[in-house]
């Protein structure tokens, strides 16, 4: 099992792995080896409580397909295993983020001094590009 928080966790049969030779630079070893990872979730045929799933799907996000499956491909380093963990990670983290609720934010108007400041730095910049004018 795969904790998410301390009351979600994730099977481990709900990830699919898939292995693929990495592009770039390494040698002999990009070209015979696969070790970067390719970890996908269904999102929909997951155990991941409605709440989890509904945010998952409103995300914008590129590692989420328009058919409800998280793909990611992590081939950060020559290792296969390595390159698992942290994919693992960015999974963990990704679905740890719709769980975390934003706080709503309270609109306020600029103070007296704020909006004086502001005017004051405009008539410098006016002053500056006056200066800069050719009289004819």
């Amino acid at each position: 099992m795969i904790n998410i928080s301390q009351r979600v966790e994730i099977a481990e049969h709900e990830i699919e792995w898939q292995f693929i030779r990495s592009s770039g630079a390494g040698g002999q070893n990009v070209n015979k080896v696969a070790t970067a990872a390719q970890l996908i979730f269904d999102i929909q045929s997951s155990s991941l409580p409605d709440f989890y799933k509904q945010r998952l799907l409103r995300l914008a996000d590129h590692r989420i397909t328009q058919s409800g499956k998280i793909i990611i491909k992590c081939q950060e380093t020559r290792s296969q295993a390595r390159n698992r963990e942290l994919a693992l990670e960015q999974l963990i983290e990704l679905i740890g983020s719709v769980a975390r609720v934003q706080k709503k934010r309270i609109a306020t108007r600029p103070s007296r001094a704020a909006k004086e400041k502001r005017l004051q730095s405009k008539k410098q910049q006016g002053q500056k590009k006056a200066l800069r004018k050719k009289d004819f």
